[in-house]
């Protein structure tokens, strides 16, 4: 692994996956890589380029399949431009290699390989939660040898720190296990679990692999905190060999400490985030920073959708912190746990007592999407227009923070500082 501050060239990745990737663990054999979607920060066409280039002379096959988790599919179109795969590639080199869209909602696509029990449950959640939850996986791994992941590490609202096994779940999983594990993420709380290396709900990722009858191997990688797809690092092994290096490097680099709280936090989503579903990425990685009573603007001029999986279902419950749900817990139980972990994480901390919500910090949306809805689902509303993002800058020292592209760097508050600092 390459230690921050240093950057390695486009020629530096390539040696690298040509000393460190061994040709023998896939020679002769069908190889399915699982790579993520467009929601990801990662230099994929140089990755992919200098993969294929080394391992397909070798291999019996090598198709991709794209783990969107419950994220809409991708066009052949889109996942080629990701990929840097041209249109003339794309029928000429690339005509053999299969470009596979996860469908976690199909049951057909889906092979049952295990099950994480009660006991299971219960001993590793420490009694938060206590259920049987089937294990499943897309069938299509069923047609190879190998399965190669290749994506980034980041700190995580849900499991601590992405990447790893976390690409097969809940990237190529069924709905069971993701729902699953999204509450557990979820009753922990974002604060208390996002860049946490060992978190219950990754040792759920980590049994849940252990059923995987393939062999598995991982390419991970640390991305540069500049939102570029410049590369601090790589490592390759199992996949947790290679999660557990790299989790480590990125929590040097993709966490920030701030010296105080802000009561005011322009999070500025990039365009990846076409919904609040992935947008809501701009609240988890601020939300230590927020100041009690401050508020949290997810500047988004770009998005229209709440969700197009879920957004139906998310504007019947709305936003809310996790104890208006754990308190009518019988009014919600029945919704899919990962939309109600996604709407705990979009809007923070609270307590709901006597009927009453009362929310640590405001959430206000600066978007495409109307006033009111906006209003029905519990959230602020601000008209992009009116936002002139430049007056946000260079003014931490009055408590506004600006963060241009958010999502992937975790902000936190210094040893000892408190969110109820005075503003």
């Amino acid at each position: 692994m390459s230690a921050p501050p240093t950057i390695l060239s486009d020629d530096q990745v390539r040696q690298w996956i040509t000393e460190h990737v061994p040709v023998e663990d896939f020679a002769g054999k069908r190889v399915l890589m699982v790579v993520p979607d467009s929601t990801r920060t990662a230099p994929l066409p140089l990755l992919f380029d200098a993969l294929f280039k080394h391992l397909r002379p070798n291999v019996e096959a090598l198709d991709v399949m794209i783990a969107l988790g419950t994220h809409p599919p991708m066009s052949e179109t889109a996942i080629c431009k990701m990929l840097g795969i041209s249109e003339q590639e794309r029928h000429r080199l690339f005509l053999q290699t299969q470009l596979l869209n996860h469908e976690w909602d199909r049951p057909e696509s889906l092979t049952t390989i295990g099950t994480l029990t009660k006991r299971d449950t219960e001993e590793i959640s420490n009694g938060l939660l206590s259920i049987d939850v089937p294990v499943q996986i897309n069938r299509h791994i069923a047609d190879y040898d190998t399965l190669l992941i290749v994506g980034p590490v980041f700190p995580h609202e849900v499991v601590g720190f992405s990447g790893g096994n976390k690409y097969f779940f809940p990237g190529i999983s069924g709905p069971d296990l993701l729902n699953f594990f999204h509450w557990l993420g979820a009753l922990i709380t974002n604060v208390g679990i996002i860049g946490v290396k060992d978190t219950p709900v990754r040792q759920v990722v980590e049994k849940a692999a252990t059923m995987i009858p393939n062999e598995t191997r991982a390419l991970t990688f640390v991305v540069a905190p500049d939102g570029t797809a410049r590369l601090h690092g790589l490592a390759y092994g199992t996949p947790t060999e290679a999660w557990n290096q790299s989790a480590d490097l990125s929590g040097q680099v993709h966490i920030k400490r701030m010296p105080r709280p802000f009561h005011t936090v322009l999070s500025c989503a990039p365009p990846m985030y076409d919904e609040l579903w992935t947008a809501g990425k701009a609240m988890y990685k601020l939300e230590p920073v927020v100041a009690d009573g401050g508020e949290l603007i997810i500047y988004a001029p770009h998005m229209k959708d709440i969700s197009i999986t879920h957004g139906k279902l998310i504007e019947e419950v709305g936003y809310h912190c996790r104890d208006y749900f754990t308190g009518q817990w019988d009014k919600f139980k029945d919704y899919p746990w990962g939309v109600l972990a996604h709407s705990t994480h979009v809007r923070g901390t609270g307590t709901y007592e006597n009927g009453v919500e009362q929310c640590r910090v405001k959430v206000t949306l600066a978007s495409e999407i109307p006033e009111d809805v906006c209003h029905r689902i519990n959230l602020g509303y601000r008209d992009p227009d009116t936002i002139d993002v430049e007056s946000f800058a260079s003014r931490e020292d009055e408590g506004i923070l600006l963060v241009r592209k958010a999502g992937e760097q975790l902000y936190r508050l210094e040893e000892g500082v408190s969110t109820a600092c005075p503003k």
